[in-house]
């Protein structure tokens, strides 16, 4: 056993050195340092008095707001573990995650009463039911949160292998699974963003929140209360870009998280136009690597302000970064790359057999460092897996460079096999979104009668634009070689993406098989 400093200790330090400052901006409300913290140690004061214990996992269902924010500050406060879902998911996904977890308390929104009733039902051992919003039966946050009778005063003592966040993945094979992430591995975690991906930030920066804080936008918030700088929240649930660039201008944002189809949306919208986004120094992408076309509009749009990092759950995000000075309108920065590996961590290429490959030879992408997690939550066939070898196992396929920078060429389950070849649709999709009639792509992979499997290409199309097929592949032509063509174009009017804004490829593949796409 390993003492380690509670995660909570970042929100009373902050209080205690700027009390008057604000941290969190919601719509028109604006709470202290000061008055967070209250707010969380009466909430963690009054958890505490219901039952809820060090340990205990706290399931959480709901829109970004500030009491989003205080359950995971008052979960920590009493050592229990903050278990939070993407709002999006719907009844049955949640239930399944309050069962899996072992849930004792939910916290639900109260706009979402068929996910608290199917979590009832799926997880009947809970004992403690609280609401965020107005209307429910349940107590509401609130009254925890202004309940100042027994307010805890500092954080429980934890190990360095004690949970605090059961960071659930996407589930985009399978059932979703809990990574467990610990007090001390968090604590690196922030550590490492603060040094790789906001450097030099302060009590004098600002945030804006565009993603769902039960993932990767609630682990970037961590580095705003470690370093007192404010956080402020969109309106509502939904993005809406023009909000978005108006609260930078109003709050002279200096970071953002987001994932690369946001950032997309956000730097395609005329509102980047019309609002003063000078004060940006970090615009942060991960989730998924960044087209190139994409990449040059919004260099073009905001000045060299993009930070890219790639990172699944289980490492808390801290694979790789390419910073600032990295990223370029021309070609003389190492272009496809997502970076190179983040202090602390080593990345290998793999083989089959758990050889590391040399420089430029195409295997799966593993990690390992401070910032793996604690093993899935329950699933030790799972764990032992994703750890063999003595490496976090990515799942992504990948090279490193003589130089050390990564280069991403898709998912091991998104590859397939064309005539004997191996053929990864990433590479294809960048070409494809090269031609100026086309905003989104997704390729994958369906059974061909002769070549095994061939490519399906489904397009989206800019407004009011038209291609035909003939001028796909002669756009194709001299780019790629010619078994990597897709073998047919589908075109809609928009791509299924998920919760956190990626390309559902699983949704693309169920909606070709039940429009009776195929190739031959």
């Amino acid at each position: 056993m390993i003492p380690t400093s509670n995660l909570a200790h970042l929100l009373l330090q902050s209080a205690r050195r700027f009390p008057d400052r604000p941290a969190l901006i919601w719509r028109e409300r604006t709470w202290t340092w000061a008055e967070l913290a209250d707010r969380v140690r009466a909430a963690a004061g009054a958890l505490r008095r219901l039952g809820v214990r060090k340990g205990d996992r706290v399931l959480v269902h709901a829109r970004n707001s500030n009491a989003m924010i205080e359950t995971m500050w008052a979960s920590w406060m009493i050592g229990a573990v903050w278990v939070p879902t993407n709002f999006r998911l719907t009844p049955p996904e949640v239930a399944y995650l309050a069962q899996s977890s072992g849930a004792s308390v939910h916290i639900f929104d109260t706009a979402f009463p068929d996910h608290e009733a199917a979590a009832r039902a799926a997880n009947p051992d809970a004992h403690v039911h609280l609401a965020i919003g107005p209307g429910a039966e349940t107590p509401d946050w609130e009254e925890l949160a202004n309940d100042r009778a027994a307010a805890l005063v500092h954080g429980a003592d934890v190990e360095r292998d004690h949970p605090c966040w059961f960071f659930y993945t996407s589930g985009t094979t399978g059932r979703p699974k809990a990574g467990v992430l610990t007090h001390g591995q968090m604590e690196f975690v922030v550590t490492n963003h603060l040094c790789d991906l906001i450097p030099g930030t302060t009590e004098q920066d600002a945030s804006l929140v565009v993603a769902p804080l039960s993932h990767g936008a609630g682990i970037h918030a961590l580095t705003q209360v470690a370093r007192g700088a404010v956080t402020v929240l969109l309106a509502t649930e939904k993005l809406d870009c023009a909000e978005a660039w108006e609260l930078v201008e109003r709050h002279r944002v200096t970071n953002m998280f987001t994932v690369p189809t946001i950032l997309t949306m956000l730097t395609r919208h005329e509102a980047v136009d019309r609002f003063d986004h000078s004060s940006l120094r970090y615009m942060i992408y991960a989730g998924a690597p960044m087209y190139r076309a994409d990449q040059q509009h919004a260099l073009r749009k905001l000045g060299r302000v993009l930070v890219q990092y790639f990172g699944l759950g289980e490492v808390t995000g801290n694979i790789t970064v390419l910073p600032p000075h990295l990223h370029s309108i021309d070609d003389d920065m190492p272009v496809g790359s997502c970076g190179f590996p983040r202090t602390g961590m080593e990345i290998a290429i793999l083989d089959a057999e758990g050889n590391r490959l040399e420089a430029n030879q195409t295997g799966e992408i593993c990690v390992r460092g401070p910032a793996v997690f604690n093993g899935y939550y329950g699933n030790d066939e799972a764990t032992a897996k994703a750890l063999a070898h003595g490496w976090f196992h990515t799942g992504d396929l990948g090279h490193l460079d003589a130089q050390g920078f990564l280069y991403i060429t898709g998912r091991a389950s998104d590859m397939y096999i064309s005539g004997g070849s191996n053929v990864y649709p990433r590479e294809i999709e960048e070409a494809l979104l090269t031609h100026p009639a086309v905003a989104e792509v997704c390729v994958l992979g369906l059974p061909h009668p002769k070549w095994g499997e061939s490519g399906v290409a489904v397009l989206v199309l800019e407004a009011d634009a038209e291609v035909t097929d003939e001028a796909m592949l002669r756009h194709l032509d001299g780019q790629l070689a010619r078994y990597k063509w897709p073998a047919r174009f589908v075109r809609w009017a928009e791509l299924p993406k998920s919760g956190y804004g990626k390309v559902a490829k699983r949704d693309v593949r169920r909606l070709l098989e039940e429009a009776g796409v195929r190739v031959d």
